[in-house]
């Protein structure tokens, strides 16, 4: 399939800190966080609190109110946060959002300036959320991801009963440098079908299923032509340490379709994107040709010995042009 890869620089921000508290469930939200506790780590009740945003973001979503769905998101969900929030403005179906509830949190016992936790919750459905501190309050960065199948990997245990896992230092020589590369790898993995860089996922995983619907999609829409550029979502990265050496790497990649009609045509046969979303985001239900941007969530699991396994996905469109 002809595919155009636009090369984007992976930021290598390293992880701060190398323990990670973790807190166990959530309880009712505090008061807030204490003086002492602002000062850069992040405590129970903090993250707590920050995990309570998500009503919030709920909220915004439902009455439509995309500057505070800008204000509550940073990183890959500020971005389908934007054109996609406008769109239900114009009819498109806000994004259905479940309650989710009964979290754990994974807290980086030391964060520098670079503040942030993920959560696991487990209610309706276990799904990662990641949360940045961003400015002067939290955010949202990724989540809901739903975990793909299985269980969801269990972090390294302290056998002290302290620390329930680790943050990933990004410089570190063995787990660090493998889980650095996991973005850059399951790009590559997505722009090679002969499959000649020897990067490899099992049948069924959410990136095989995605590289074959990348090779077979074109064939479904002909006579139109569909073209693929999938990229790296520039951020950060942060991982949590996992058994024998593995890590659990969030990370996000972004898929540009383009969709032209074949020759002798002036309308699409077979657009990709439905009514709704060509309505909500260009303002007409028919279109010459579309360009289209999804953003993919991945949660992924890569072992001492360097396998990969997608732990945990979700794509949404964040982006619909006519031109």
């Amino acid at each position: 399939m002809p595919r155009r890869l636009t090369a984007l620089l992976l930021s290598l921000c390293a992880l701060a800190g190398c323990g990670v508290q973790t807190e166990g469930r959530a309880a009712a939200p505090g008061a807030g966080p204490s003086p002492e506790a602002s000062a850069r780590t992040v405590g129970r009740a903090e993250a707590a609190q920050a995990f309570e945003l998500l009503r919030r973001l709920d909220d915004a979503w439902r009455d439509r109110d995309c500057a505070a769905v800008e204000r509550l998101t940073a990183w890959a969900e500020s971005t389908l946060g934007g054109r996609a929030c406008e769109a239900t403005r114009n009819g498109r179906p806000a994004p259905a959002r479940k309650e989710y509830s009964d979290p754990e949190f994974f807290l980086p016992a030391t964060a520098g300036d670079d503040r942030w936790f993920a959560a696991l919750a487990r209610e309706p459905g276990p799904a990662y959320f990641l949360f940045v501190h961003q400015g002067d309050h939290w955010r949202l960065a990724a989540g809901p991801v739903p975990v793909d199948g299985g269980d969801a990997p269990e972090p390294v245990a302290d056998p002290d009963g302290g620390a329930a896992a680790s943050a990933v230092p990004g410089d570190d020589p063995s787990t660090g440098v493998r889980a650095r590369l996991v973005p850059q790898r399951y790009l590559t993995y997505l722009t090679d079908p002969a499959g000649v860089s020897g990067v490899r996922f099992a049948k069924g995983d959410a990136a095989a299923d995605l590289l074959k619907e990348l090779g077979e999609r074109p064939g479904r829409v002909r006579p139109d032509r569909l073209t693929a550029d999938v990229r790296l979502v520039v951020g950060p990265q942060r991982a949590l340490a996992l058994p024998e050496g593995g890590a659990l790497v969030f990370h996000a990649l972004e898929i540009e379709y383009r969709q032209r009609p074949g020759a002798g045509r002036s309308t699409l046969a077979h657009p990709i994107y439905g009514r709704d979303d060509l309505r909500g985001f260009t303002g007409g239900a028919r279109a010459a040709e579309l360009t289209g941007t999804e953003i993919l969530l991945a949660v992924t699991e890569v072992t001492a010995r360097g396998r990969l396994s997608t732990v945990a996905f979700r794509r949404a469109l964040a982006e619909l042009s006519t031109g």
